[in-house]
């Protein structure tokens, strides 16, 4: 079986009752690992040292882990890890949730100045989502801007919709979501009751009730031989009375639960006495083991068989999808059908509500009517209060209702989630398509692969030299060595010119001031947009090491330089595609104003006459270069495409930045042939240091 490498809900609300006992642990630093795993380094009175990890890529999941494991701390932190730090450093661990019974963990962390809250959704792509005391998003790993929901900076962070709690729902529900589905019981209790295939195998098992039993003779005597199953485990999670088993298959682990499971019975097991110690064990081997089974031959067949699966499943939700649309446009009809008998439940719930009556004496209320044979009352199947809803057998058809409106109302709701589903709908329709171009995608990478005998690095063994690179296919090539250095300047906006020459730039007033005075020398040149709010560019004649020499700077690359000032000027944050810019040498600048006159931070007097370059078109690159070095590369096109495996180029537009720099990175990692390379050496955030402030539209040659 393969290994699980998703955290299931039952997991993750196991392992959110012993995270509970951290609360009050100082947070001492955050740091971010590639895409999306984040460690929170925390400092607990009892426990000491703990590190809290989240990842929400292709492995979901949260747990403290053994200090022995966690990464190096990596370089320079990206912008998200800097929003993190500035918010929690100092602060403590005050709650630890999970959001109903979903994916979706919430740390909430307290400071005298700021009360933060990371939502992590350890589902579908993942994503991690910081927010400030309102729930406004202050920075995520994703943007999302879907018609059901939106998480991006600047906006209220929306959690998906509401989905039933198998442990916190009453019998009469229960049964009732049962009966409402035209499938098998394991099924069922998978989609309909939220339990994902493996619990609703495990509860069938210990219920006794055959899992491939057709809903239709399904009966009192099963549904509550699987809600008493469920029940019993809710008790258990909620009590913290956890048993968790590491689960082994061939000597590999497959799988980690908080309780023994009957349906991993035939598997070997190892117990252990604390869930997160067994999370932690399971991930450190599941990574190990995925280490020592790296293997450069790309298994297109495997490949080809996973993007037909997610098709096969795709178009299977899509018929699906016109199911359930139809189902709840016929509850909706069947509001208005029987509208008059509708209209006197909804009424009578209200009035008892308005009374001071509870629920628990609304539904018994129902249940005595229903004895006596009035026709309203027999058609109440449950009155539930923890959501203020009642379930109605309309001749043959189950509705849940909002007991607390009328009947137009909740035919409305019918009607819009019908709508909703057929919109979703017209999403996995896109999404197929997506998904048939990948499948077309690796067909072709296994004919050219096969075409070069299946050994593109057969004329690679003479060296490392950049001649024997310069014709190499570095976006076909399974497999890319990485070869990352740091720098002075990695810190400021920076490129080197066609002709060798680094230009750096700063990236507010404080760098700018700080570029002029430490690092402008004399056979440097000084270039500036002819605009307010705008870089410093400083084109280096030597490195700050080097000793000075007699260098002229070719026209070349003092046209780079003015692109480069006026790309990252107010000109690309207005929309304008061009603008003018300047070069002078530095005995021409100072930050002596005039008589009564006054330079702002970042400001400087420029005195003569300047080289000025007109109308410079605002357009700018961003890439990976390989060779001599791998590392994301952006600035004036004509400068950075010749230095990169790939590129893109941009102009001012509609995307914002952040949107911007998680566009290129998708689309930068589609062209490497090797699907792990662009993680290893350039994320969203890092890609975004080298746009310009404003829009982006990404231009399609």
């Amino acid at each position: 079986m393969d290994p699980k490498t998703d955290m299931t809900s039952v997991d993750l609300a196991a392992v959110v009752g012993e995270l509970s006992r951290y609360e009050g642990a100082k947070v001492d630093k955050v740091y971010r690992y590639g895409d999306d795993l984040v460690r929170f380094k925390l400092r607990d009175y009892d426990r000491g040292r703990v590190e809290l990890i989240v990842e929400t890529g292709d492995v979901k999941r949260c747990h403290v882990a053994d200090p022995a494991r966690v990464p190096d701390a990596p370089g320079r932190p990206p912008e998200f890890a800097k929003t993190l730090r500035s918010r929690l450093a100092g602060g403590e661990l005050a709650a630890v949730d999970q959001y109903e019974f979903d994916r979706i963990l919430t740390l909430g962390f307290d400071r005298p100045d700021a009360a933060t809250r990371v939502v992590a959704e350890l589902f579908g792509e993942g994503n991690v989502a910081v927010l400030d005391e309102t729930g406004e998003v202050q920075r995520s790993l994703e943007t999302v801007r879907l018609k059901s929901r939106t998480v991006a900076p600047g906006s209220r962070y929306e959690y998906p919709q509401s989905r039933i709690d198998p442990f916190d729902v009453r019998y009469e529900v229960f049964a009732a979501r049962m009966a409402e589905s035209d499938t098998d019981v394991v099924r069922t209790l998978a989609t309909q009751l939220n339990m994902g295939g493996l619990y609703a195998e495990e509860f069938c098992t210990r219920a006794g009730v055959e899992k491939a039993l057709d809903i239709a003779e399904a009966g009192e005597e099963q549904y509550r031989a699987l809600h008493d199953a469920v029940v019993r485990m809710g008790e258990r999670l909620r009590a913290g009375d956890l048993d968790p088993r590491l689960y082994l298959e061939d000597g590999d682990v497959v799988d980690v639960t908080p309780f023994p499971l009957e349906e991993r019975e035939g598997l070997e097991s190892e117990a252990y006495d604390d869930f997160n110690a067994a999370l932690d064990e399971y991930f450190h081997r599941l990574d190990r083991a995925e280490d020592e089974a790296v293997d450069d031959t790309p298994d297109f067949e495997a490949e080809i068989a996973e993007k037909q699966r997610i098709i096969d499943q795709q178009e299977g939700a899509i018929e699906g999808f016109d199911e359930r649309a139809e189902a709840e446009r016929e509850k909706a009809e069947a509001v208005y059908a029987h509208y008059d008998l509708v209209d006197d439940v909804l009424s009578t719930i209200r009035e008892a509500r308005d009374d001071g009556r509870g629920w628990e004496e609304i539904d018994e209320t129902f249940l005595e009517g229903a004895d006596r044979g009035i026709p309203e009352a027999e058609a109440v199947r449950g009155v539930d209060g923890s959501d203020a809803t009642v379930t109605l057998d309309l001749d043959g058809t189950t509705v849940t209702l909002e007991a607390l409106t009328g009947p137009e109302k909740n035919a409305d709701r019918l009607y819009t989630e019908a709508k909703r589903i057929e919109e979703k709908k017209e999403g996995a329709l896109a999404a197929i398509e997506d998904t048939r171009e990948e499948l077309a995608a690796v067909r072709e990478r296994k004919e050219a692969w096969e075409a070069a005998d299946g050994d593109p690095e057969a004329d690679d063994d003479e060296g490392d030299d950049e001649e024997e690179f310069a014709d190499v296919d570095w976006l076909s090539r399974p497999s890319i060595p990485v070869r990352s250095h740091d720098h002075w300047y990695d810190r400021f906006r920076w490129f080197e010119t066609s002709d060798g020459f680094l230009v750096i730039g700063g990236r507010n007033a404080d760098q700018n001031e700080e570029l002029v005075k430490n690092y402008m020398e004399g056979d440097d040149l000084f270039c500036h947009a002819q605009a307010h709010g705008g870089p410093v560019a400083l084109i280096k004649a030597t490195d700050p090491s080097e000793a000075a020499r007699d260098v002229t700077i070719p026209e070349r690359s003092r046209e780079e330089a003015a692109r480069f000032a006026v790309s990252y000027s107010s000109v690309w944050k207005d929309g304008r595609g061009a603008g003018d810019a300047y070069v002078v040498t530095p005995d021409q600048v100072s930050k002596t104003p005039e008589s009564g006159e006054y330079v702002e931070k970042g400001g400087f007097v420029i005195r003569g006459e300047r080289d000025y370059h007109r109308d410079v078109a605002c357009e700018v690159a961003v890439g990976v270069q390989v060779e001599p070095e791998t590392r994301v590369i952006g600035g004036p096109p004509e400068a950075v495409e010749p230095r990169a495996a790939t590129t893109l180029r941009l102009t001012p537009g509609r995307f914002a930045q952040n949107d911007a720099a998680m566009k290129c990175y998708r689309r930068l990692k589609e062209r490497f042939a090797d699907e792990g390379f662009l993680r290893k050496v350039a994320s969203a955030d890092l890609i975004q240091e080298f746009l310009p402030p404003g829009g982006s539209d990404i231009r399609e040659d």
